[in-house]
């Protein structure tokens, strides 16, 4: 599904470069449920930036189902995001001025759909997510588990193939925290595939399997455990 080959990015820093990505190399199947862990500064967001569309100043090879991303202009490379990826947020990023079904709504507002599908597509999400009773309310009135639920709904709404998750339960206590997880894992049961970045090693234990970045480098891989850590090539 995801194929990333030499993946570098770097931010100027005054005279130098400061590297936050390094000749990173990865493969994602259809259907896997990765974790993405690391300290501070590792470069995981980094990562799922570049994954999502997000940032565009990287320097590589990025395939999404065989279609060449590195190749792309930035409007064709929006297209594929809207078709293909849903993202979640630890800080939600929902509208304040919408309501939840409102909300909900909005990346179908972004396609070809007549407003009766999306009706009924949105209807769907707040129903599997058991939020039907929170539709007509603003983001203000929901707990924070609420709040994310709902970024869940919107980001899977339109059914993606990918679903990016950037420390979705780092506002969360722990009891939301597991009800988020119990839901990504029933996504990913039904066919979805999902990457999240984490420090919770609870978190991780969802997924089948764990990548490990330090410094901008890709130093351990749990479906390749003899991987190298790439400080040898930094020598």
């Amino acid at each position: 599904m995801i194929h990333l080959k030499n993946i570098d990015r770097s931010y100027k820093t005054g005279p130098g470069q400061t590297w936050v990505l390094r000749r990173v190399t990865l493969d994602i199947r259809e259907g896997e449920f990765i974790t993405v862990m690391g300290p501070s500064g590792a470069g995981k967001s980094s990562l799922l930036n570049v994954l999502a569309f997000l940032d565009d100043q990287w320097q590589g090879e990025y395939w999404l189902r065989e279609q060449a991303v590195h190749e792309m202009k930035r409007k064709q490379r929006a297209e594929l995001a809207k078709r293909n990826i849903g993202m979640v947020f630890q800080s939600y990023h929902l509208l304040d001025d919408l309501t939840v079904r409102e909300n909900i709504d909005l990346p179908l507002s972004y396609k070809d759909i007549p407003h009766s599908q999306r009706q009924s597509l949105v209807a769907d999400a707040l129903d599997h997510f058991q939020i039907v009773a929170k539709k007509d309310l603003f983001p203000s009135q929901l707990s924070g588990g609420q709040q994310q639920l709902v970024g869940i709904a919107r980001a899977v709404v339109h059914k993606p193939a990918l679903l990016l998750a950037d420390e979705p339960t780092g506002n969360l206590h722990s009891a939301q925290a597991r009800e988020i997880m119990e839901l990504f894992r029933t996504l990913n049961q039904h066919g979805m595939t999902i990457i999240q970045v984490t420090h919770a090693e609870a978190n991780a234990a969802y997924g089948s399997r764990t990548i490990q970045l330090r410094d901008g480098w890709l130093v351990n891989d749990t479906a390749h455990p003899g991987l190298q850590p790439h400080e040898a090539v930094k020598q």
